[in-house]
């Protein structure tokens, strides 16, 4: 039973017919009429009686228009008393720079939106560094790439991302193609985040079950120099696409190839201190990020990134 069908069913009544009540709530008639067979069938009892001058409630509902009428009236006092009640405090969260470059801002346009009185405390660092604040209680929420289940956070499976080999474009090189194979790059000059990362975690689980040989690339822990290093043609890197958001010219400056094989993906999974650690504050920025995450998804500008099936 929803709220949308009580305010249906009470226009109706006060009103009389089906028709008025469509003009005055804004919607079809149709609409009316199936919010109303919807509520009468989980029921199980007839509540309106049609007639060639309108609809008048039956015996139940007359009973059950009272109690309707009641449940709306609470329903628009919690309403009232929970804008009344305004969220505030300050809630930390961590972003590894690829995320950031997608989720950053939109969090914070949305928080600010959502709740006003809430003060973001953003901290954009690799995931590995994020994780130690993490355990130490100095953020609220992170996006990382491995959620080790062992420690005490509450974790959700929240987007996957494509890995894709970047590489900068001329300078003599052979071109990519759209598509290559984990093989295929254990041979080329590869510069990646060092063993503590979660990216790197990822590839060096990869190779390894793909009894590929152990990487041994050039390591910067800052996506900035990393992507530096790339464009002036030091060597290519594997990341999502997100790693370019950045970078204005990205289609003219660099090419990308998606990787195939090994079914190779980074899961962001979002965590958190305890559930009864956070805030309310806290809950509610969960909350946001998550349907940040999700709009971002479902309009295409996080690239190469889809849910994680095991999102909740």
């Amino acid at each position: 039973m929803e709220l949308r069908q009580l305010r249906y069913f009470v226009r109706v009544v006060e009103l009389g017919s089906m028709s008025r009540a469509a003009v005055d709530l804004d919607v079809v008639q149709s609409a009316v009429s199936q919010q109303i067979a919807r509520l009468e069938g989980e029921l199980a009892t007839r509540l309106l009686q049609r007639g060639s001058n309108g609809v008048v409630a039956t015996e139940a509902g007359l009973a059950f228009f009272q109690q309707a009428q009641l449940a709306l009236r609470h329903a628009d006092e919690a309403g009232r008393a929970a804008q009344q009640s305004r969220l505030s405090g300050s809630v930390s969260v961590g972003l590894a720079p690829t995320t950031a470059s997608v989720l950053g801002l939109p969090l914070m346009l949305a928080v600010r939106e959502r709740y006003p009185d809430v003060r973001l405390h953003m901290v954009e660092s690799l995931s590995g560094h994020l994780s130690a604040m993490l355990n130490a209680r100095q953020l609220d929420l992170a996006v990382l790439f491995d959620a080790d289940p062992g420690r005490r956070w509450s974790v959700t499976p929240l987007v996957e991302e494509k890995l894709y080999l970047i590489q900068a474009r001329g300078g003599g090189r052979k071109p990519l193609p759209a598509r290559i194979r984990l093989a295929d790059v254990k041979d080329l000059p590869l510069i990646l985040p060092s063993g503590s990362h979660g990216l790197r975690s990822t590839l060096d689980s990869a190779f390894s079950s793909g009894r590929l040989a152990r990487l041994l690339p050039v390591e910067i822990d800052s996506l900035a120099l990393l992507i530096d290093a790339v464009r002036s043609g030091l060597g290519c890197t594997i990341q999502p696409r997100a790693a370019l958001a950045r970078a204005a010219d990205a289609e003219a400056a660099f090419e990308v190839a998606e990787i195939t094989g090994g079914r190779l993906r980074r899961l962001n999974s979002l965590c958190s201190i305890s559930d009864e650690e956070l805030s309310p504050a806290a809950l509610a920025v969960r909350v946001t990020l998550a349907d940040c995450a999700r709009e971002l998804v479902d309009s295409g500008r996080w690239a190469g990134a889809r849910f994680s099936h095991h999102e909740a």
